[in-house]
């Protein structure tokens, strides 16, 4: 084997692993954001359904006339 063919496939190596440690590097960034996004909606799904939950209690008939005998009594 050749001097110079050995100092390409040196280069060609290190450079292939170069680019594969930053490859991964890369994909583990954008998995992070996604799970963080992914947490982050579930996080406003959760809000959101506290709060429809206390929407249906102030519209449910049995609350309403609860706060109408409240109002009579004062």
């Amino acid at each position: 084997m050749s001097r110079p063919r050995l100092i390409f496939i040196v280069f060609y190596m290190t450079a292939v692993l170069i680019f594969t440690v930053y490859f991964r590097t890369a994909s583990s960034k954008v998995f992070y954001r996604f799970r963080r996004a992914v947490v982050a909606q579930e996080r406003l799904k959760q809000r959101l359904w506290q709060k429809q939950l206390e929407v249906e209690g102030l519209i449910n008939p049995g609350a309403i006339s609860e706060h109408l005998k409240e109002d009579e009594s004062e």
